[in-house]
């Protein structure tokens, strides 16, 4: 039986030309209405789009993770060495035969593909963000190597889905892959927000406390995509204790293995229910935290007034929207949709915090550079003295 290798480049020009032909269209879409505006106008556009469309793919992520297309096709980054299943329609055609619930389908590396191609095409948007942050530097309140730390980001996130796909679903690289999709959430949003010259002044004590908070954010959706990538959501099937217990078995120390491979422990052996137990329900522990903290912000957030109040209602429905998406994954079995929905909300708690903190170092920036252009009066008379 001849065996697929798990990287053939040759799809790869045409993979290419396909990312670039997928962006056109939101390339033409910001040039005509924002073809009078000023460079940094936009550059915001582009970035907002981009952002949107970034968003869209870690959901869309999380869906080919979800209906098991992780290894629709076992190659990268093609299908079959083919730039799409249609001319790898026998090999998938004969795999799916032998194994017709297996990991190879026609429906599986249709979502797989999907998912590679909606990748390039944001790859190629922010492509052309770095190169048009270099050629307008001169015009553009961020420096361009903001935009060029995304590109760099970009590749290395594309790195990750290979290593998933040739890993064959390694829940480290998983998660880890996860994760750096929201991460470039979070360099969208910021630079976004720089664009727009967006500002929001936060006190000391509310600055550390959304620094607080996005570390917390950060760590549960760590916890979170572990639970994902391990396939723990239906460890504890009740709520809010678990098997009847407040404290049930659990093994952390299987369950937290990093290094080992889906479904085994390090040393080959198959994980236990009661590491799968410890991962879901440490993940849950958090989650009581992080609400807390959450819910704790946004009350503060909305005493300070009309200007905050935005992201106190943001913050608030996020919190709520997580619980009962959380919730629902566990009392109804894992749903598709509510998966999604736990996903989506996550990511849109990464871009709410991200906006915050990057509009409150704006409004900090402004004010120490105000304080830099005053002249003490002592300064100046001692100056005019001498």
């Amino acid at each position: 039986m001849e065996t697929q290798a798990l990287y053939d480049l040759t799809p790869i020009a045409r993979l290419a030309l396909l990312g670039i032909v997928i962006a056109l269209g939101p390339l033409a879409w910001v040039w005509l209405r924002n073809r009078h505006a000023a460079p940094s106008v936009r550059l915001a556009a582009l970035t907002a789009l981009t952002l949107f469309l970034t968003f869209d793919l870690v959901v869309f992520g999380a869906f080919t993770r979800l209906t098991d297309s992780g290894l629709g096709c076992p190659d990268w980054p093609g299908c079959y060495g083919a730039a799409s299943p249609v001319g790898a329609r026998a090999e998938i055609t004969a795999a799916e035969t032998a194994m017709p619930t297996g990991p190879v389908t026609h429906k599986k590396a249709w979502i797989e593909m999907i998912h590679r191609y909606l990748a390039t095409g944001v790859g190629v948007l922010i492509m052309v963000m770095a190169i048009t942050s270099w050629l307008e530097r001169k015009r553009l309140a961020l420096s361009p190597w903001w935009a060029t730390a995304t590109l760099v980001w970009v590749c290395i996130q594309g790195a990750f889905g290979a290593l998933t796909v040739t890993m064959k679903l390694y829940p480290a690289i998983v998660t880890a892959h996860l994760l750096g999709g929201l991460f470039l959430l979070a360099l969208l949003t910021a630079q976004h927000q720089v664009y727009r010259a967006r500002q929001l002044v936060l006190g000391v004590g509310l600055h550390r406390w959304a620094w607080g908070l996005f570390a917390l954010l950060w760590l549960q959706i760590a916890l979170g995509g572990w639970v994902s990538t391990n396939y723990a959501v239906l460890a504890c099937p009740d709520f809010p204790t678990c098997h009847g217990q407040w404290w049930p078995a659990m093994d952390f120390q299987q369950g937290f293995q990093i290094a080992r491979p889906l479904g085994e422990r390090r040393d080959g052996g198959y994980l236990s229910f009661d590491a799968l137990t410890a991962i879901h329900y440490t993940h849950r522990l958090a989650a009581y935290v992080v609400l807390a903290a959450l819910v704790g912000y946004a009350a503060a957030l909305w005493r300070q007034g009309a200007a905050h109040r935005q992201y106190a209602a943001w913050l608030l429905g996020g919190a709520l929207w997580q619980f009962l998406s959380g919730l629902s994954n566990v009392v109804l079995g894992w749903p598709l949709v509510a998966a999604l929905a736990h996903t989506a909300g996550a990511a849109g708690l990464v871009i709410v915090l991200t906006a915050l903190l990057t509009q409150a170092h704006q409004a900090r920036r402004v004010v120490t550079a105000a304080r830099a252009s005053m002249v003490p009066l002592s300064s100046a008379s001692g100056r005019t003295a001498s």
